[in-house]
């Protein structure tokens, strides 16, 4: 199985079923966020540093950045925030964006290989799109569904990835750079749709040969205690080979699901990882007891 590498003008991350799984922070978002809305908007981005701070802290390997504010020049707000990110952390970038414009000012700020977040298989998606990643030697995430929308049958969606990437290909971007998102949709509007995802992840390694990376939380939206039916989702997903996932890490139950699934599925050999964050958690613990 090949592997994804990211990289920082410092540092390197590897996607790929024989390394550690991939955390991408999802927190430097303002969607649903409306006080990091009103600050973005204001030019003040000190939230957006404590929490590129708090989340490599807690395990994200890679910081998805997105600059969607409404109203607001995105390409400009992207650039600065890549600039100021890359300032202050090591780890790769995930740029997430819809508007092209904002992706392209987001890699020509960037020092590294960055993370494209994301193309779907629409054609004038894939026009637009995939020669911006191809331009600047960018990876790009791979949403299953294409001109016909979204489907729960898990071959509707391998096609949709197979589309995407064979046009990759035509731009010159290599299959290792294609990570693919199996597309995760509320399980309460649609029973089906997680035996979907996991049978198209299974399938994304066993025939297409590429990464997956997916956004977990959708999976619980409007169903109660979302953070503990999104632990078992992503803990089901890593048993299944899904290789890298678009979480909040500073949600517990999530962290200690993707840790426990590397255990389980023998990632971590000698369970030294897992270990390691027991340990990890601990010591704030002990430092509590000792000062009493």
């Amino acid at each position: 199985m090949p592997d994804t590498i990211l990289s920082s003008a410092s540092e390197e991350v590897v996607i790929g079923c024989d390394h550690p799984f991939v955390v991408i922070g999802e927190r430097i978002n303002p969607t649903g966020r409306t006080q990091l809305t009103s600050e973005m908007e204001s030019g003040n981005f000190d939230r957006v540093e404590l929490d590129a701070l708090a989340q490599i802290a807690a395990g994200a390997k890679v910081l998805d950045v997105n600059t969607g504010v409404p109203m607001a020049d995105e390409p400009a707000l992207m650039a600065k925030v890549v600039e100021l990110v890359q300032s202050m952390t090591s780890v790769p970038i995930s740029i997430d964006s819809s508007m092209p414009d904002a992706l392209e000012a987001g890699l020509a700020a960037y020092q590294g290989k960055a993370l494209v977040n994301s193309v779907t298989g629409e054609d004038e998606r894939l026009d637009t799109v995939l020669p911006i990643v191809a331009k600047h030697g960018a990876a790009v995430v791979a949403i299953c569904h294409d001109d016909s929308g979204i489907s729960n049958d898990p071959d509707k969606r391998i096609e949709a990835a197979k589309k995407i990437i064979e046009r990759a290909a035509d731009y010159g971007i290599p299959v290792v750079d294609v990570v693919l998102d199996p597309v995760v949709m509320p399980i309460g509007a649609a029973g089906e749709s997680g035996r979907a995802v996991f049978e198209v992840i299974r399938r994304a390694h066993q025939e297409l040969r590429v990464n997956t990376v997916c956004g977990a939380s959708n999976v619980s939206f409007g169903l109660p205690d979302r953070r503990q039916l999104n632990a078992v989702f992503l803990s089901m997903m890593v048993g299944y080979g899904l290789t890298a996932a678009i979480v909040n890490p500073l949600h517990d139950e999530v962290m200690a699901a993707i840790s426990g699934a590397e255990v389980l599925t023998g990632q971590d050999r000698m369970c030294k990882r897992w270990i390691k964050r027991s340990r990890t958690r601990q010591e704030p613990l002990l430092d509590q007891v000792s000062s009493v």
